[in-house]
């Protein structure tokens, strides 16, 4: 019988282990994480940077599961790259109900993915969570890219309400900054990651100003935006270096069930999705 069952449960084996894999979540250092203790490890966070892949629909979709468990348990708030902060009036009027969807969708400058992130507004509107519009009006970052950061020094003071209080700090040396200008190979503008920068400064800001101690701000952004602890969650830790940050990045790769040795280190959780799936657009 012996000698039966072994081979059996060896191909079993086999097969279990060829099932095709859509995504897979790994610790920084490339340990398979569990829900529960991924769950876990955000619950007692006081900030959760969930860096996405825009067009990721398993990113979108583990979002909004994080979202809801998170809300079930402890007081949320949520905030995301996607808005811009001089809509935050509008937003905050259609969480109320004030206005309805076609009018929010008109008036607010949405992204042509929106859909991707509707449901996490909805459950704020549902829950009468607090969701902050946290990114930098796009015109802004555009007149740091072709003036640097002294171009907001003409700002008035109602517009400067909108972005990270000047002047904005800023450090050349952050190896994702420096890789902004490798990438253009000599012929980036230095002023391209100053504009990335006040994203940063900017998200960050509007984090910190929005937080509350006894409870969890998760936070939407593109995961370039806070992968090896830079970017937001460097702005983050600069002006409030006790906050208890937990980051995650999003990656593919063509075979996600192990991680890579070039993503380890990049965030706290890494969601590793498959790079066959479908994106959203």
């Amino acid at each position: 019988m012996r000698s039966i069952l072994l081979p059996f449960l060896f191909l079993c084996g086999f097969l279990q282990a060829q099932d095709p894999v859509a995504y897979r979540l790994f610790t920084g250092q490339g340990k398979p994480a569990n829900h529960k203790a991924f769950m876990k490890s955000l619950g007692a966070a006081d900030v959760i940077l969930f860096g996405e892949q825009h067009n990721s629909a398993i990113a979108h979709w583990l979002q909004l599961v994080v979202a809801r468990e998170l809300a079930a348990k402890a007081p949320l708030a949520m905030g995301a790259e996607m808005i811009e902060a001089d809509d935050q009036a509008t937003l905050d009027r259609y969480l109320r109900g004030q206005i309805d969807q076609a009018a929010f969708d008109t008036l607010v400058r949405l992204w042509k993915n929106h859909s991707d992130y509707a449901p996490m507004v909805e459950l704020a509107k549902e829950k009468g969570l607090r969701f902050i519009a946290t990114n930098v009006p796009r015109r802004y970052a555009s007149m740091v890219y072709k003036g640097g950061f002294e171009a907001l020094d003409t700002l008035p003071d109602v517009e400067k309400e909108w972005i990270a209080p000047l002047p904005i700090a800023y450090d050349p040396e952050l190896p994702g900054y420096k890789a902004m200008l490798d990438m253009g190979h000599g012929h980036a503008s230095p002023t391209m990651p100053k504009a990335q920068a006040l994203k940063d400064a900017t998200m960050a800001h509007f984090i910190l100003a929005n937080f509350k101690p006894g409870t969890r701000f998760l936070h939407f952004n593109g995961t370039y935006h806070s992968d090896n602890y830079e970017g937001i969650s460097w702005y983050l830790k600069r002006a409030r270096p006790e906050l208890r940050i937990v980051t995650i990045a999003t990656t593919t790769q063509a075979d996600a069930s192990k991680l890579e040795a070039e993503h380890k280190g990049k965030a706290d959780f890494i969601l590793v999705v498959d790079e066959a799936v479908p994106g959203t657009y």
